[in-house]
């Protein structure tokens, strides 16, 4: 018997609070066209006072778990997959997540690849939910708000200026004939591992005073134009590889791709890469209202696309990121309700009403 994983639901969590692009372009000292026509950044969101990361990750879960109804309890593991800058240095944030959504019955972690965190998590959630006969509903929740470490006045961190918050969920189920979550292909880069750092607050750099006066908190490129270089020869074909890979190994091609969820990037690269698939803008969403908010951008545009009647039952979806790191990272998923054999068929999707 083959088993499938499928996602029942999503949640997620935008602040109140939120910049323009104008705004930024002010801070940085920009014209507003270079921010919002070639950023792309026409608004994004601000943490709140009560904002904290995992906390966001937690309005974002009981969503999702709402949005299901299902029993918190019936929750068998809990992922973590917000951002290490949370609520405090050293903390396990998805034991508290697990703790405050009520799935008493669950053990949790954390994982982290920075903005390719929820993809990966994908992966190593069908992994364990394959290789363990007891995990049958698992949760992915966390809040992202590296915002925090923008310095405006930094032109090396200008291509980070679009960086935002709010938080996200996913929630999957074993032998479950919807949404199916079929393949991910993932690529890591080390040579890039140390390009864009936050300098002070580790061990190798710890806070004093001199690092705050010198804002060595804040992140940092450490070898812009080297990073550029490097940079430019690997992402786009790294980009394009991992979607490719990712439907080859669900068993689809390019040609098959309905709907691109990717991560929030300069209105160039995000063209570039619905051209290069042949996509139209209708495909995907550009993020310009939303920011970067990190791993959470592809949930994000994956609930966006449902409202607005974009994804269609029998369409094959592709979830796709990149992290500073680097990491690439590509999830297809086969939308819609199945058969009972793991094909999909067209009726109503529960996520309609969304």
């Amino acid at each position: 018997m083959v088993l499938h994983i499928g996602i029942v639901s999503t949640g997620i969590y935008l602040p109140e609070e939120f910049l323009t692009g104008k705004k930024i372009a002010e801070l940085a000292g920009l014209p507003v066209a270079v921010v919002e026509e070639k950023m792309g950044i026409r608004k994004k969101y601000l943490p709140g006072a009560q904002d904290h990361t995992c906390q966001m990750g937690i309005i974002a879960a009981k969503k999702a778990i709402a949005k299901a109804g299902i029993d918190p309890l019936e929750i068998d593991l809990v992922i973590y997959i917000g951002e290490e800058h949370k609520e405090y240095p050293v903390w396990t944030a998805g034991i508290k997540l697990q703790e405050e959504v009520g799935a008493l019955n669950a053990w949790a972690f954390d994982v982290a690849l920075r903005c390719g965190t929820t993809v990966m998590a994908l992966k190593v959630a069908k992994s364990m939910m394959l290789a363990d006969p007891s995990i049958r509903t698992v949760l992915l929740a966390g809040g992202y708000r590296n915002v925090d470490f923008l310095d405006y006045e930094n032109p090396r961190s200008r291509f980070m200026f679009n960086l935002g918050a709010g938080g996200g969920a996913i929630l999957l189920q074993k032998d479950v004939d919807k949404n199916l979550l079929l393949e991910t292909e993932i690529i890591t880069d080390g040579s890039f591992s140390e390009d864009v750092v936050v300098v002070a607050g580790g061990t190798k750099n710890p806070i004093t005073k001199e690092a705050l006066d010198r804002r060595l908190n804040k992140l940092d490129v450490l070898d812009p134009e080297g990073m550029k270089q490097r940079l430019e020869q690997k992402s786009m074909g790294n980009f394009l590889k991992v979607i490719r890979e990712s439907l080859r190994k669900s068993g689809y091609s390019e040609a098959d791709l309905s709907y691109l969820a990717i991560l929030h990037m300069k209105k160039s690269a995000h063209e570039y890469v619905l051209k290069e698939l042949g996509l139209s803008e209708e495909q995907s969403i550009y993020l310009e209202d939303y920011g970067h908010i990190g791993q959470i951008d592809q949930i994000l545009s994956l609930e966006l696309a449902l409202e607005q009647g974009k994804i269609k039952d029998g369409d094959v979806v592709v979830l796709v990121s990149a992290g500073i790191g680097y990491a690439w990272g590509a999830t297809t998923i086969k939308w819609g309700k199945g058969d009972g054999n793991g094909e999909c068929v067209h009726e109503k999707s529960a996520f309609a009403e969304w």
